[in-house]
């Protein structure tokens, strides 16, 4: 599910202070294009522990983790839209943003797994293209 240049892994231990300056230190160096991954794979993590503590029935981590996937969804993702610049593609975005956030509210409400796989179903080939852009995003940047 994530590649293996992705902070987030379903073994990642959020308490130890290292891994937090760690995280702190490659969100502070880090590009913008190279914090929207971030943001991208924050939100598959947050869903799959959401969906692991549906099936251990723990229901507090389940709503914190879903809690965590809207608001990257919400103040992150859809947020960083630029209507003028991005024209359609932005406002089918937000579309798409304002569908998964639904279906996470669904989700939480229902217990329902399914709604988490449509959300990583939604979410997963935008973050492919995503990744699939960075060299050239990243050529851009150093010519700049």
């Amino acid at each position: 599910m994530f590649s293996q240049a992705s902070p987030f892994s379903r073994t990642q231990a959020s308490n130890n202070p290292y891994h937090v300056v760690g995280l702190e230190i490659s969100v502070l160096s880090a590009s913008p294009h190279g914090l929207t991954l971030m943001l991208f794979d924050g939100f598959l993590s947050a869903v799959l522990r959401a969906e692991n503590a549906m099936t251990t029935r723990d229901t507090d981590e389940k709503c914190r983790q879903i809690g965590r996937a809207s608001t990257i969804i919400d103040e992150g993702l859809k947020s960083a839209l630029n209507y003028e610049g991005g024209g359609e593609i932005a406002k089918t975005l937000s579309e798409l943003y304002t569908y998964i956030l639904k279906r996470l509210l669904q989700a939480n409400l229902r217990n329902d797994p399914a709604a988490l796989h449509e959300v990583t179903r939604l979410i997963t080939p935008l973050r492919d293209a995503w990744v699939s852009i960075g060299p050239a995003v990243n050529m851009q940047r150093a010519a700049a």
